[in-house]
């Protein structure tokens, strides 16, 4: 059964096979969804054509997404090739290296500035730019850490960005409820991907979590992708402003030692 058959979703964030947004790409397609892909720079562009001809993706467009007008330009593309819109997917985020290895209270100014507009402000102006093609209503989904409400090692200003990024999502399911537009924040657990690279200490992050979540053991990308295909359909149809966990149970735990250490 194929739970997102006729509808078409463009998705921000896309940079290697690695990505959180490639698992949510091939679960969407897999579901029937028609596709379009953003990245970010040049640079990557050799690496996401070919990811879009393995499931038959046309529109794939280079997006600044703190240019305003570029914006303005991609979703008029956009419009231009798909006509509207039903799923929106934000998977950017963007913080200084420096930033993120030493202490939060030494984040600089312009660092801060850079992550919240990167990782946050970027939801609110793509949000915007497509919502006259979502007239028929939709799902707009980003994704977000557990470092947003609790004190995770060298994530800093990042778990900051990612406070304000849902604290932004249920402002957004607000504002566009009336419209039919839903929009929620998937959670996902350590996952390595281009941006975790930067996180120092990242390996031990996995393995503690993997040690000690209820499920004893990581996530992974098609697993975050399969909760979008739900966020993404009808069968998630009254759920909006919400964050949805992905993370093999590990946020529900008070005291974060395997039981067999207690004793």
């Amino acid at each position: 059964m194929k739970l997102l058959e006729g509808k078409k979703a463009l998705i921000f964030g896309l940079a290697n096979k690695n990505s959180i947004a490639w698992g949510i790409a091939q679960a969407l397609h897999a579901h029937g969804a028609q596709l379009g892909f953003s990245y970010g720079f040049d640079i990557l562009e050799k690496r996401v054509r070919p990811l879009a001809e393995e499931i038959g993706v046309e529109f794939v467009e280079e997006c600044n997404i703190e240019d305003d007008a570029h914006i303005e330009t991609t979703f008029q593309k956009a419009r231009d090739h798909f006509g509207t819109i039903d799923i929106l997917v934000h998977s950017v985020a963007h913080a200084k290296r420096e930033d993120l290895d030493g202490r939060y209270v030494d984040t600089s100014r312009d660092g801060f500035h850079l992550a919240m507009a990167v990782s946050v402000y970027s939801l609110v102006a793509l949000t915007r730019a497509a919502l006259p093609l979502m007239s028929n209503g939709g799902s707009v989904l980003c994704m977000t850490y557990y470092g947003a409400e609790k004190v995770v090692p060298h994530y800093n200003v990042m778990g900051v960005a990612k406070s304000a990024l849902e604290a932004s999502t249920r402002y957004l399911a607000a504002d566009l409820g009336p419209q039919n537009i839903r929009v929620n924040a998937i959670s996902a657990g350590p996952i390595k991907t281009l941006s975790a690279a930067g996180i120092a200490g990242f390996r031990k992050m996995l393995r503690y979590t993997e040690e000690r979540a209820p499920l004893r053991r990581n996530v992974d990308q098609l697993e975050v992708g399969q909760t979008a295909v739900w966020l993404s359909s009808d069968l998630s149809s009254g759920v909006t402003g919400e964050v949805i966990y992905v993370d093999a149970g590990y946020h529900i735990l008070g005291m974060p030692e395997p039981p067999e250490k207690w004793e």
